[in-house]
């Protein structure tokens, strides 16, 4: 790994790095445990998710059923396509079979 003289100075005060440039193996050992954060009460939940979906950009009542149609729609014409393809492999596939 080439470091430039800013990164080796910079490795070197973090204690990273040794004078002549060489990597410091240093053991760590195990790590003190962090203290555990306080949990939030049932009440104080609620109230967050109260606040945080006022927030929320509600669709209007249109907005609602037209993008229903749409979905709707899609998932029509969607079905009907792989339906289509598949019967039509289906057919070649029984035609191939029944030729021989």
């Amino acid at each position: 790994m080439a470091l430039n003289r800013e990164q080796k100075r910079m490795l070197q005060r973090q204690g990273e790095l040794g004078p002549d440039g060489e990597p410091l193996r240093t053991r760590r050992g195990p790590q003190a445990p962090r203290p555990k954060e306080q949990r939030t009460g049932p009440t104080q939940f609620a109230r967050e998710v109260r606040s945080e979906l006022r927030k929320v950009a509600w669709p209007t009542r249109s907005e609602t059923i037209n993008y229903s149609i749409i979905t709707l729609v899609t998932l029509v014409a969607f079905t009907l396509l792989i339906f289509g393809i598949d019967w039509v492999f289906s057919e070649f596939v029984l035609k191939l079979f029944n030729a021989s």
